[in-house]
């Protein structure tokens, strides 16, 4: 008898781009709704229409380009629900997620309404949403602190209205896994019509305890699971795809179910993701962190290399996490640069890889080689590009332990160069002082991360910068061998970003 598939639903787009600092546009949003399709989800929740307008076009755009489910989230409101259906009607696989709260604590406080007007609303809503769309699914929020009763009784009302998918979220990540475990099966056996729908889970990390709940779920009769890429989400983020999936797919033997992700797509979607929202992936990740495969201890080193499965239950290759044995150098050529950016994943327009190739030709003079890393790097930054309003030109800097810092800026603005000088508490500083000084208005840094994107004295430095302007956060990154020219490219990229969302 074959297994039972269980489905992922990844809301990476919608959930996921509710991690503070997350602002994704419009072209980066449907990058990662193709990642996700490659990588074979199931359902993509594409976001929430009804939020605001931009929202609404990347829903219609991500339903209109990918070729898996699209879900549309709306609250038990109308207009809510007729905003979603008009953002994913035309996809192939269109979705409506109606959710309304059930514990008492939303209830009471929040939505101030009794048991029997939420069950109404609900219910209404789930038949509005049906008259739409074939595919419905109802959410219970915070359902993991709702009465079970309670839960039986909305669940097997909104079944009868129309929704073929029920979902109960941990939304607070406030179960234990024996205790949401024991919450699934008792749906399953108290829900008199439960066979017409399927059960889904949505878990977040709260107490670190989103994965091993939703893997409770499953072994309890859950079918569809909601995921996001890195964890990503509000607070401390939402059950894990690629620790989920690696963890039934490398202990199958807990399980009867089988799944749909290429598991070989993980790590570069996870690295891009990452590049894509400038939320870094810590070090110790599972599956995906840098160091996830690497072996310090000399016990360990020795057990290894005698056979990797002494200390790796999987191995890097099951996730993508590869070398190619082509070396790019600066004698490598357009060709050679082409075939290693495909056979790591990229399939780029000629414009992108033109500009790619150039900036790979000016890494490899002052790079011995050009790692797979770097290559990364330098694809991601050309990939992220906002359009480039500002344009940096030139800088000087004059900085010392016994002076001021000062910092002379030249930037290219529609095809003039602008010139500006400032102080500051350090170089870096006195340089972003220079460019408010050339784009005016208040861009204040919110967070500023820099790594080297690859061991050695000639490493590039990657930094990632924050800033808040006009009520919205701000995301940029610069990339160079010169950790001050990546921290001025990576404002000024933040910048652009900023005035292309207005």
């Amino acid at each position: 008898m074959p297994k039972q598939k269980i489905l992922i639903l990844d809301t990476t787009l919608r959930d996921g781009e509710q991690t503070p600092g997350v602002n994704l546009n419009l072209s980066e949003k449907l990058e990662i709704a193709r990642l996700l399709e490659k990588l074979g989800a199931d359902v993509i929740e594409a976001g929430f229409p009804a939020a605001s307008q931009g929202d609404f076009d990347a829903v219609k755009a991500v339903a209109y380009t990918v070729k898996c489910g699209v879900a549309a989230l709306a609250r038990c409101v109308p207009g809510d629900i007729e905003r979603a259906w008009e953002a994913v009607k035309h996809g192939e696989k269109p979705r409506l997620h109606v959710f309304i709260a059930t514990s008492e604590i939303h209830m009471r406080h929040k939505l101030r309404m009794t048991r029997g007007q939420v069950l109404r609303s609900a219910v209404e809503s789930v038949k509005l949403a049906k008259s739409f769309c074939g595919d419905v699914e109802f959410s219970c929020e915070d359902a993991s602190r709702s009465d079970p009763a309670f839960l039986y009784e909305i669940l097997a009302a909104v079944i009868d209205a129309g929704a073929g998918t029920v979902n109960i979220p941990d939304t607070v990540g406030y179960s234990m896994p024996g205790e949401f475990g024991a919450l699934i099966r008792g749906i399953r056996e108290n829900v008199h019509n439960i066979g017409k729908a399927v059960v889904s889970v949505h878990c977040h990390n709260d107490l670190g305890l989103a994965v091993a709940n939703t893997i409770s779920a499953i072994q309890n009769g859950a079918a569809q699971v909601e995921t996001t890429i890195n964890g990503l989400g509000e607070r401390a983020g939402n059950c894990s795809m690629e620790e989920l999936i690696m963890g039934i797919t490398t202990r199958g033997d807990n399980f009867d179910i089988t799944h749909g992700i290429n598991t070989t797509r993980i790590y570069r979607t996870s690295v891009r993701t990452a590049h894509l929202t400038g939320v870094p992936i810590s070090v110790n990740k599972a599956i995906v962190g840098a160091n996830a495969f690497a072996h310090e201890s000399g016990i360990h080193q020795h057990g290894v290399l005698a056979n990797p499965m002494t200390y790796e239950i999987m191995t890097p290759d099951s996730v993508g996490k590869t070398e190619s044995s082509l070396v790019l150098g600066k004698l490598s050529g357009r060709h050679a640069f082409a075939d290693k950016l495909e056979s790591m994943g990229y399939s780029l327009s000629q414009e992108v890889m033109g500009t790619a190739f150039v900036e790979f030709k000016s890494l490899a003079d002052r790079k011995k080689t050009v790692t797979d890393e770097d290559l990364e790097a330098i694809v991601s930054h050309h990939l992220n590009s906002a359009p480039e309003l500002y344009k940096l030109d030139a800088f000087q800097i004059q900085s010392g332990n016994r002076i001021h810092a000062m910092a002379s800026v030249t930037l290219l603005h529609d095809d003039e160069l602008l010139t500006e000088a400032a102080m500051g508490d350090g170089p870096i500083d006195a340089a972003y002082n220079a460019v408010i000084r050339i784009v005016g208005g208040d861009w204040p840094l919110v967070s500023y991360d820099i790594k080297a994107v690859t061991g050695g004295m000639d490493a590039q430095g990657e930094v990632t910068v924050r800033v808040r302007h006009g009520g919205q956060t701000h995301t940029g990154r610069g990339l160079s061998t010169d950790i001050i020219e990546a921290s001025v490219l990576a404002y000024v990229n933040a910048i652009n970003r900023g005035y292309d969302r207005r």
